[in-house]
């Protein structure tokens, strides 16, 4: 079992607490999965990460355990552990909350939003017209979050984005496969653009409408992903 970017040498420097293990090792098999290194249907061994890491079982299941509870591990007595297929309804639930929460703190960023804020937001805009000149599109996503996560930042409810992060995993793995879509990201940068010029113009209706193009936009893109069925469990009758 491959897992991309890793780096257990760090890993083992940490503190030898169980607990705190548990918690790099869930952080790095999430990070993982969430960006398809671990592709959805894959066997996990837990010998094969005991002997990567440097540590014992614990650690390991109890990383595992809460992967589990977020629906991105599947475990079955007697017969293996898999990272969970892609839901489709978890993937629309994640994408539902997120839009009401991000539309308000759009809105609410407009009263508090400054020069260097915007700054700030156009630099990162920058940093993916780069990532789309040298076509390394996995790294597209890391600053899309980072621009989102800004908003949330500049409207005074930087806890809104954790929680956001806690439901969009699901979605978070349809991004990663629509990455790939002629035309997608490129698009999607243009529409943080317009973002972020309603932002400077301190027009809250603007800036909402912006949101709100941009995100139901992106998730037409994502869900053209599910007739790719070797990710996705089937759709609930």
């Amino acid at each position: 079992m491959e897992i991309a970017g890793f780096a257990p040498r760090g890993l083992r420097a940490a503190s030898d607490r169980p607990p705190q293990k548990a918690d790099q090792i869930y952080e790095k098999l999430r990070h993982a999965i969430v960006r398809l290194a671990m592709v959805p249907g894959a066997a996990i061994s837990e010998k094969e990460l005991c002997a990567h890491y440097g540590v014992s079982r614990t650690p390991v299941r109890e990383a595992l355990k809460r992967l589990v509870d977020e629906d991105l591990v599947d475990m079955f007595p007697h017969s293996g552990t898999y990272v969970s297929k892609i839901s489709y309804e978890v993937a629309e639930e994640g994408f539902v909350i997120r839009r009401a929460l991000e539309i308000e703190t759009v809105r609410r960023a407009v009263a508090f939003v400054d020069d260097a804020d915007i700054a700030r937001l156009d630099g990162l805009i920058a940093s993916m017209r780069v990532i789309l000149q040298r076509e390394a599109l996995t790294d597209y996503i890391e600053v899309d979050d980072a621009f989102h996560g800004t908003i949330a930042a500049i409207s005074r409810y930087p806890r809104m984005w954790k929680f956001i992060n806690l439901v969009k995993s699901h979605l978070d793995r349809m991004r990663q496969l629509s990455a790939p879509v002629p035309g997608h990201l490129a698009e999607v940068t243009e529409q943080h653009a317009a973002i972020v010029r309603a932002l400077e113009r301190r027009n809250a209706d603007q800036a909402e409408l912006a949101m709100k193009i941009h995100l139901d936009a992106s998730f037409a893109v994502m869900s053209a992903m599910y007739e790719d069925g070797r990710y996705f469990r089937r759709k609930s009758p």
